[in-house]
């Protein structure tokens, strides 16, 4: 017997095991999600509802997507230590003794999530920082290339999604010459958002000395079944003196080249000059050391901060959160910062699938007074995904809130901003996935003059938008209605 018929036998061996064990393997499985992981009870009812109504489908979609392997056993705890520890006692015993000066005196009412931030994710304020936005994918990979060809000690670039295209193939000339000038250059990326690039691609880069590290590799080559705790963030860091960190990933959509699929893609990007940087370079590092095996921490030179004059005034926190975390730091910042609007808050995300704490919060504020606003896109690129979040649209009208669908193209930016004062910009969407799932950073800008560039460009946004009312929301089709409610009871899995 060949091998081929070997693996097919066995193959069909295991299908008609499963079939005719599939309803004590269900069983089985009710039991473990039930009693043997916290979830949440919607997320629970929802995976007995599938187990028990469609059990094939149930079953598959739990081996892909369900599992939730013990954190401590998946991911290794990361410390931070020496100097960064002490940063972080210092600045918050700064705050406790009410010491902390802000240039804006009207930024102490956001003093509490300053230090919410300090305590719960080591985040420490810098206030001497640039930031650069970009909202074009040409103009930021424009600036990201000429950076990265002014780069002398290191280039450290870490993206979700790199496709071996012509953007691609633009950024891998670069890495490769800086490589042959003796630059340092690590690529990290991730299994699942890169599964279209080879292992040629890698070794190529490996060849002329430059470092790869691969985030929770497949299971088998090119196999890919685990969804969950995807790397989704975006980070590149340069020399220790800029950095870039937002929804941009590497491939020829991200420029607007997909006009069949996609059209203009809308996106928000950050390129930031200080020492926020710094908080940067350790995200990587943490990062780079659980994926490669090794301790960046013992390379000093990695955290030097070059010394030149720094002439920028933004206070910024770098935030990070996944399924390593003791805490749900970005979604936690989204809930403070509703909680804190005064007069107004400011959504852009291409998924708005909330969970129960922020729909509240969302709700109450608008109920209040508060002017909410949320974009979204026009089309999908996740089906379920895009007909859930007109669900929760739907509400969030009902609620007074002023809903926009996004018409040039697809909106990918991710920001929250409150009062013209405070933005929390960054990598994480605004659902369930992005809150506990997927590793995800952000930048909290406390500043008001380049918040109020982000809001200046919402509402230019504004005008390439259609406005959600109540009675555009109540004429759509039976088909429509259909697709929400089978894509909201699915939303605790997507």
């Amino acid at each position: 017997m060949s091998v081929t018929e070997t693996i097919w036998n066995l193959l069909v061996a295991g299908y008609d095991f499963i079939m005719d064990n599939l309803l004590v393997i269900n069983i089985l499985l009710s039991l473990v999600i039930v009693f043997f992981q916290r979830r949440s009870p919607q997320t629970v009812w929802t995976w007995l509802l599938l187990l028990y109504f469609i059990p094939i489908l149930g079953f598959l979609l739990y081996l892909v997507i369900g599992q939730d392997f013990h954190k401590s056993r998946m991911f290794k705890a990361k410390e931070i230590e020496g100097e960064l520890k002490y940063a972080v006692r210092r600045q918050e015993e700064t705050i406790y003794r009410k010491q902390l000066r802000l240039a804006n005196p009207e930024m102490a009412r956001f003093k509490d999530l300053i230090l919410y931030n300090l305590e719960a994710g080591e985040a420490v304020l810098t206030d001497n920082n640039e930031v650069r936005i970009y909202t074009d994918g040409k103009e930021k990979f424009r600036a990201l290339i000429e950076e990265m060809k002014q780069a002398k000690r290191y280039i450290h670039l870490q993206y979700y999604i790199i496709r071996n295209d012509e953007l691609w193939r633009e950024i891998e000339k670069v890495l490769l010459q800086k490589a042959k000038e003796g630059v340092e250059v690590r690529v990290l990326f991730d299994s699942m958002g890169c599964r279209t690039m080879h292992n040629k691609d890698w070794e190529r880069l490996e060849r002329a000395g430059i470092q790869v590290a691969e985030f929770f590799p497949a299971l088998l080559g090119q196999l890919q079944l685990r969804v969950n705790y995807r790397n989704h963030r975006k980070i590149v860091v340069i020399d220790g003196r800029i950095g870039f960190v937002g929804g941009f990933n590497i491939g020829r959509e991200y420029l607007g080249l997909d006009t069949k699929k996609f059209g203009y893609w809308r996106d928000t990007h950050l390129c930031i000059e200080g020492a926020a940087v710094t908080s940067l370079a350790v995200r990587f590092v943490l990062d780079w050391n659980y994926a490669a095996k090794e301790n960046l921490f013992l390379e000093d030179r990695l955290f030097e901060i070059p010394d030149y004059v720094r002439r920028g005034r933004d206070p910024v926190q770098i935030i990070s959160s996944g399924p390593d975390s003791q805490t749900k730091t970005i979604h936690d910042n989204y809930l403070r910062l509703i909680h804190s609007a005064k007069d107004h808050v400011y959504i852009q995300t291409p998924y708005f699938i909330p969970d129960e704490s922020i729909f509240d919060a969302l709700k109450i504020a608008s109920r209040s007074g508060v002017d909410v606003r949320i974009m979204v896109p026009c089309k999908p690129d996740h089906p379920f995904v895009y007909w859930a979040t007109y669900s929760y649209l739907g509400d969030m009208v009902a609620a007074g809130a002023k809903c926009y669908v996004y018409n040039n193209g697809f909106l990918h930016a991710k920001t929250l901003s409150v009062d013209g004062m405070v933005a929390c910009v960054g990598t994480a969407n605004m659902d369930i996935r992005s809150f506990g799932l997927n590793f995800e950073v952000n930048a909290v800008i406390y500043s008001e003059r380049t918040v109020q560039r982000l809001e200046r460009t919402f509402e230019n946004d504004m005008t390439k938008c259609t406005h959600v009312t109540r009675k555009i929301y109540d004429q759509r089709g039976l088909v429509i209605r259909t697709k929400e409610q089978f894509s909201r009871l699915l939303s605790p899995l997507l």
